[in-house]
């Protein structure tokens, strides 16, 4: 099967060839660039985990302050 596969598959090379003709060196780079740029930043975010597993690997959990419904004179401090 890895036979069959690698006669149908194209040359990369070729490929990179192609392109390159196709929208030029510094556009096909440039493009390259971005996509690993990208991908790198998409694998090191720790936006969607929780504050649990943000304290588990040892990152400090954004503090969250909320606000009163509504105002309560009793918790005036003198």
């Amino acid at each position: 099967m890895y036979k069959e596969q690698s006669i149908i598959a194209d040359d990369p090379l070729a490929a990179v060839d192609d392109l390159c003709r196709k929208f030029g060196v510094w556009a096909s780079a440039r493009a390259l660039v971005y996509v690993a740029w990208k991908r790198r930043r998409r694998s090191n975010s720790v936006q969607g985990l929780s504050d649990y597993m943000l304290r588990d690997i040892g990152m400090l959990p954004p503090e969250t302050w909320r606000r009163p419904r509504r105002f309560n004179a009793w918790d005036i401090r003198l």
